[in-house]
């Protein structure tokens, strides 16, 4: 079964064609190692109802958006191997070593690993 690694930020929104051009490359470098898919989405219908919206739990701001991202993996053993290869590459250490240069706040994001118990594709 599939594995995922997810990922949720509250993102200005002034600074979306930063993040959108730092995803696009960081998207190339995981699928180069092995990455089966790669997702980076803008919030667009956030003003839900039915449930906790993303929005409260992020306690975004009226200028911020939420990005909600995540990379899928044959299993986890594979995600490890990718991501390793990843934190490597000189490519993402450009892209992300200085926090402050970071389109986004690095301590308001939230991540975690994910084994996928339905995959119909």
């Amino acid at each position: 079964m599939k594995y995922v690694d997810g990922f949720l930020l509250a993102l200005p929104k002034k600074n979306l064609n930063a993040y959108q051009r730092m995803a696009q490359k960081a998207g190339k470098i995981w699928r180069e190692y092995g990455a089966l898919d790669y997702k980076e989405c803008t919030g667009d219908d956030l003003d839900v109802k039915m449930c906790v919206p993303f929005t409260r739990i992020l306690k975004t701001r009226l200028n911020e958006t939420v990005v909600f991202s995540y990379i899928v993996f044959k299993f986890r053993a594979h995600r490890d191997r990718v991501n390793a290869k990843v934190i490597k590459d000189p490519r993402i250490a450009n892209m992300c070593g200085d926090e402050k240069s970071m389109p986004f706040n690095v301590k308001r994001m939230a991540c975690g690993g994910f084994k996928a118990i339905v995959d119909i594709s």
